[in-house]
């Protein structure tokens, strides 16, 4: 039960989802807010006396409730609340003791502030929870600032119990908030969310059958982008689902039948959904409809197919949202729902006739994966790395190795840029000396944030809130009790302003936190001149930040990203050079391709970070560019995760018996391995392209290959060097459909006998979706090669590329 009555409200009045979201995010922000206000401002002096950093009590709200956070959320920030009042106020406490408020120095607190922060900073995300960093880190810049700036007034003991129960105070509005005036379950989110998705799902799967039916061109191309708009929807219902997941774990009882049965179904909606990108690309890479190399019999199969996996997923929504068991599928032998594949005895001698047999695989792959009981490889491969791996020494062997390669340099950096940022702060005021130091020190990210981006946000959305504020004090000058309702639109606006591209949660966070800690206080002094001292303050802060960033190992999003993209080339050179037929590859295949999806998606990261980052007076970003890079990369990351199963198959099958690995295996395995040099060749010299920082090396490296002579079977010219756009289409072509008839003359020869029917369709499919795999890396490597020398030519405008 979850906001029913205002879902039913909203309902009435035909508002947009997006609207709903931000209307309901608002409403709880405002609640919380409100409870903070009237314990601060009217509560009585037994409690306001505790209470001294009320700013710091809004802070708290802010971090834990203001992304649609649930009450599983706000369950969780009372945990993270507690470890991070422990983790900053407990030394806190002893080393105020030790030195004493009143020989606290300006260089002395920004020690201090320095060192505390490099301890909290340094263990990994994994570890410390970022919303238990952020509340440590704005308690100690608030607990040694304040310190020194009171001096001899401060009690070293009550000071920091003071910090710790503005901090509780925060925690509790957030829980009262989430179960007012109905609770706001993490739970419910999931199941709403799971049937979007399973449904989405189960969209896509007709439309992409129905395409295999359709007789005219225009209606399929019309069915696949209609299949391909869901896809898109698709994602934003799994980042949601992954949103709400740490959420859900603080609601629901520690019991394991329960968590295994969520993550056998969140597992199986991935892979089912991973095939229906198998099929989409299957579909988008057919030249033209209707497709006349499908019979009857083949496109009857495919409806009864997608009749059952529709039945299959259902089945397993139904029983997991709840509902019983009334929904049943139909009992049948898998076997028999894919018999229809038997009629496949002959691979295509034309590699424009290959997309609809890789379509034909992930329909089998997509009933497999449906029909599967139980927990699936991917969850079950953790328990048994677990209890076989003698590793456990080297894990803790490799820890300090492990801590100084990825944490120990940003800690020192960010440590520094905190010290920093209060150090000058208090040079300009010693009474609002903390101003400077709090953005930084709450808007702490895990990993290296783009400095220019984040700091333009931030100080954008500090300067716009606090105006916000000062206007609404000046609205409400006579009406001081009731002024905190005018934040209610102001948290609405920032709701739309974080889901902006343009700001983001940050900037989104810190214009709420600059509008809240005006209007939500008393007693502050004439509003626009705390509105000035604290944008002065800000500034300060954020200054400081940027500088170290620049300073100390400096790295914009555009810089990463081409890194990144040289670890994705060179990622994908070991996942295509690991394709074979023969011997046990499959597991460091799906090792390397896995290793792949995860560089591509860091690169998509700092793809659309460098999209937002100023430019200055670097060479501006070439955002196209690089989404067309992302583009074919992940496509390849796609067609290799089939490939890897397809070869699975055929490697279990030629190692059944002696027999079989013998010279016409070998020959096939030779001809793969003539088109993966050919590939390799032209991926390795983008790689190396990809790591020069200019484009003299570019020069004098051509200059050298054209003197050399080259095989054109090999996929080298003396004009085009390795690459494997100097081949065109007609080239690939070839090379595609020599390796389809050394297939066909190795399948005919091996499996010339009637009673092996079904090997030998098993063996058609997958060799043919090896072929699919291989042409769809040769067309992706020569978009890639494009798009580089677009992009050096884009980074080189006086060189001719």
């Amino acid at each position: 039960m979850e906001t029913l009555p205002l879902n039913l409200i909203l309902s009435f009045f035909n508002i947009p989802p997006l609207w709903k979201e931000c209307l309901s995010s608002a409403f709880r922000t405002a609640l919380a807010c409100t409870i903070v206000a009237i314990v601060t401002l009217y509560g009585p002096i037994s409690i306001t006396s505790l209470i001294t950093f009320p700013a710091f009590s809004y802070v708290v709200v802010i971090l834990i409730i203001i992304n649609d956070a649930t009450l599983g959320d706000a369950l969780r920030g009372c945990w993270l609340g507690l470890y991070a009042t422990i983790q900053s106020l407990g030394p806190a406490i002893l080393s105020l003791w030790a030195i004493g408020p009143n020989r606290l120095s300006k260089g002395t607190a920004s020690i201090a502030v320095a060192l505390a922060a490099f301890v909290v900073v340094l263990p990994s995300a994994q570890s410390t929870h970022l919303i238990a960093k952020r509340i440590s880190l704005g308690q100690i810049v608030l607990v040694y600032v304040v310190a020194y700036a009171n001096g001899v007034h401060i009690d070293t003991f009550m000071h920091p119990i003071q910090l710790a129960a503005s901090t509780a105070l925060g925690v509790f509005a957030c829980v009262v908030a989430l179960l007012l005036p109905y609770p706001r379950f993490a739970c419910y989110q999931v199941n709403k969310n799971y049937k979007l998705l399973t449904n989405n799902i189960l969209k896509r799967l007709k439309l992409l059958v129905s395409v295999i039916s359709e007789e005219e061109s225009i209606s399929a191309q019309g069915l696949i982008s209609r299949a391909k708009s869901l896809a898109t929807k698709r994602t934003k219902i799994f980042s949601t689902i992954m949103r709400y997941l740490d959420g859900m774990k603080w609601e629901r009882l520690p019991i394991k039948f329960f968590k295994a049965h969520y993550n056998s179904l969140g597992e199986k909606l991935q892979e089912v959904d991973t095939n229906l990108v198998g099929m989409e690309l299957a579909l988008s890479c057919t030249k033209s409809f209707p497709i006349n190399n499908l019979d009857q019999d083949l496109k009857h199969g495919l409806s009864t197919l997608e009749e059952h996996v529709n039945l299959t997923i259902k089945n397993a929504k139904h029983t997991f949202l709840g509902g019983g068991g009334s929904l049943t599928v139909p009992e049948s032998n898998p076997k028999n729902i894919t018999h229809f594949l038997q009629s496949l005895q002959t691979i295509p001698t034309f590699h424009q006739e290959l997309p609809i047999f890789f379509f034909l695989f992930c329909a089998k792959l997509l009933h497999m994966k449906s029909s599967t009981e139980g927990p699936t490889n991917a969850e079950a491969q953790p328990t048994k790395e677990k209890e076989n791996s003698p590793k456990g020494r080297d894990k803790w062997a490799n820890l300090a190795t492990k801590l100084k390669s990825s944490n120990l340099l940003p800690a020192i950096k960010y440590s520094f840029a905190l010290g920093l940022s209060v150090f000058m702060g208090l040079l300009y005021s010693k009474e609002s000396g903390f101003w400077a130091g709090l953005p930084v020190a709450v808007s702490y990210i895990s990993g290296r944030e783009p400095a220019f981006r984040a700091a333009n946000v931030k100080a954008q959305g500090t300067v716009i809130g606090t105006v916000y504020g000062v206007l609404g004090c000046f609205v409400f000058n006579r009406l001081v009790s009731i002024r905190f309702l005018s934040l209610l639109p102001w948290f609405i606006f920032t709701s739309f302003l974080q889901r902006s591209q343009m700001y983001g949660p940050a900037g989104g966070i810190s214009a709420v936190i600059g509008a809240v800690l005006i209007l939500g206080r008393k007693n502050i002094g004439p509003p626009s001149e705390f509105a000035i001292e604290r944008i002065i303050e800000t500034f300060i802060g954020l200054s400081c930040s940027i500088f170290v960033d620049l300073l100390f190992w400096p790295k914009r999003a555009s810089t990463c990203a081409k890194f990144e993209l040289s670890q994705c080339l060179s990622n994908l050179f070991d996942s295509i050079e690991t394709l074979s037929l023969v011997g046990k590859t499959d597991s460091q295949l799906e090792e390397n391709q896995r290793k792949l999806k995860v560089q591509v998606n860091e690169m998509k990261k700092y793809v659309i970070e460098a999209e937002a980052e100023p430019n200055f007076w670097f060479v501006p970003f070439h955002s196209g560019c690089y989404n067309r890079l992302l583009g074919s990369l992940s496509k390849l990351v796609d067609v290799l995760h089939f490939g890897a199963c397809a070869l699975k198959t055929l490697q279990q099958e030629f190692q059944r018996s002696d027999n079989f690995v013998n010279e016409e295996v070998n020959m096939l395995q030779s001809e793969l391995a003539n088109v993966r040099e050919i590939i390799c060749s032209s991926i390795k010299g983008l790689e190396e392209i990809s790591k020069m920082k200019s484009f003299k090396f570019v020069e004098k490296e051509t200059e050298k290959k054209k003197n050399m002579s080259c095989d054109f079977e090999m996929g080298k010219s003396r004009e085009d060097g390795t690459w494997l756009s100097g081949l065109g289409e007609d080239g690939i072509r070839e090379i595609i459909e020599n390796f389809l008839h050394r297939s066909r003359d190795v399948v005919e020869k091996l499996y010339s006998d009637e009673g092996e029917k079904e090997l030998k369709s098993e063996v058609v499919l997958s060799l043919s979706v090896v072929g699919f795999c291989l042409s769809v890396c040769m067309h992706g490597t020569i978009e890639i090669e494009e798009a580089m020398r677009e992009l050096v030519q884009w980074e080189n405008p006086s060189s001719n590329v």
